[in-house]
């Protein structure tokens, strides 16, 4: 069963962080066949607390969502992450 990432965070507070994050991301991503499915569009919060960035990122299994998370590599891409912005981060499956 599918894995998912959904990422929800503020407004970009350290673009420099963000641009550092943009370069480690996507080998990582590649190694765990992840794919970000949405977030590149508008967002319409119709209820609860409204994050100006939300993500979903797909893997092929919850294991890969799970095991990306916790690779050493991404674990220091994910400083950078908070540092860019403030976000929340949950790992689903479905």
């Amino acid at each position: 069963m599918a894995g998912y990432w959904l990422v929800r965070g503020s407004e970009i507070k350290d673009p420099q962080a963000l641009q550092e994050y943009a370069k480690l991301w996507p080998p990582i991503a590649a190694r765990y066949g992840a794919e970000v499915i949405a977030g590149k569009g508008e967002i319409d919060t119709r209820e609860g607390k409204h994050f100006a960035r939300q993500l979903v990122i797909r893997f092929n299994s919850y294991a890969q969502a799970l095991a990306c998370y916790e690779d050493a590599e991404y674990q220091v891409a994910m400083l950078l992450a908070k540092k860019a912005y403030d976000r929340e981060l949950s790992i689903l499956e479905g």
